[in-house]
C-alpha cells in the first residue's frame, strides 16, 4: 500500500503513476485521517510506501502525525515488509528522509522482530515550485516547469523498476549543500511557526464565490463563500487554496499578491 499526501498535485501525479505501475493500493492520508482510519491489514509480501512533498525541508506535519498513529495489523507475524519513501521538492529536500525514518522508529507499534520499520529505499523528485510565501521563493517559469516535469518522467521508470523488484538500499536524494541547516534550523522554525492559516485573506471584490478553495483544501479548513479559514490547527500551508483560486482572490499576507500560481496540469499540458 502507498500512503500519500499532496496539496497542489505534484506528489499525487507521481504517486498515481507508481501505484498503477506496481499494482499497489493508493491511500490519501487526509482522507484516512477524516475517517479516523489508522489501522491497516498488511498482506504477506505487500510493500509499504510513503509519498509526500517536502515542506520546509521536512515531511509535512500531517504526514508525521499520521505516521505516529499508524498501525499495521498482522505485521508482527510476517516477514519484514519492503518499505520505501519518495518526496517531491522544488529544489532540494534536506534531511526529510532522516526525519521520516525517525518518526517511523518512534512508533513502537511498527517495530518488527525488535527493530523499527524503516524506509530503506528513498527517492526525491524535483517538481515545479509551489511555495511562494517567503521573500526568495517564486513559482517557476513555464519553461522551467516543463523541464522539471520532463526530468521527472525520465526518473520514474527507474524508480518504478526498483520498487517493483523490492530493491533495498537505493538512496537517490537531492539533499542540498547544507541539509542539516535546512531541516533542523530553518525547517524547524518554518514548521513550528509558519504552518498555519492566520495570514490568509480574500479580496471579496475579486472572489467569484466558486467554492473551489474549499473543495481543494485537503484538510477541510475552509468554509463558506467568500471563504473563511476555520483556524482549528489543521492547515498544512500547502497553498492549494491560493494556487487553485481562478481569480487570484486569495493571498497569504501581502507577499503573494504579485506572485504566480501553480498546480499540476494547470494549463492542461502536463499529464500527457
Amino acid at each position: 500500500m502507498i500512503f500519500y499526501f499532496s496539496g497542489t498535485g505534484n506528489t499525487r501525479w507521481v504517486a498515481e503513476l507508481i501505484a498503477e505501475a506496481i499494482g499497489e493500493e493508493l491511500l490519501f492520508i487526509p482522507e484516512s485521517i477524516k475517517q479516523g482510519k489508522y489501522e491497516y491489514e498488511l498482506s504477506e509480501g505487500e510493500s509499504i510506501g510513503f509519498c509526500f512533498p517536502t515542506h520546509g525541508w521536512q515531511p509535512p506535519r500531517i504526514v508525521r502525525e499520521f505516521i505516529s498513529r499508524l498501525r499495521l495489523l498482522a505485521y508482527k507475524n510476517q516477514s519484514t515488509p519492503f518499505c520505501w519513501a519518495l518526496t517531491t521538492c522544488g529544489d532540494n529536500m534536506g534531511e526529510a528522509m532522516t526525519i521520516l525514518n525517525k518518526d517511523l522508529a518512534a512508533n513502537h507499534h511498527l517495530h518488527h522482530h525488535g527493530g523499527p520499520l524503516q524506509a530503506l529505499t528513498q527517492f526525491s523528485i524535483i517538481m515545479p515550485e509551489s511555495y511562494v510565501c517567503l521573500p526568495f521563493m517564486y513559482t517557476d517559469t513555464e519553461e522551467k516547469e516543463r523541464a522539471k516535469i520532463a526530468t521527472a518522467r525520465q526518473q520514474l521508470p527507474h524508480i518504478i523498476d526498483s520498487l517493483r523488484a523490492h530493491k533495498e538500499g537505493v538512496i537517490e536524494l537531492e539533499k542540498g549543500a547544507t541539509p542539516r541547516l535546512y531541516s533542523y534550523v530553518i525547517g524547524h522554525y518554518f514548521n513550528t511557526k509558519m504552518v498555519n492559516d492566520k495570514k490568509f485573506t480574500v479580496d471579496e471584490d475579486a472572489c467569484i464565490k466558486c467554492g473551489k478553495c474549499a473543495k481543494v483544501c485537503p484538510v477541510d479548513n475552509i468554509q463558506g463563500t467568500p471563504p473563511e479559514w476555520i483556524h482549528n490547527g489543521r492547515c498544512t500551508s500547502c497553498l492549494a487554496c491560493y494556487h487553485y483560486c481562478p481569480t487570484h482572490a486569495i493571498n497569504f499576507g501581502k507577499i503573494t499578491r504579485k506572485r504566480g500560481q501553480y498546480y499540476f496540469n494547470k494549463r492542461g499540458d502536463q499529464k500527457s
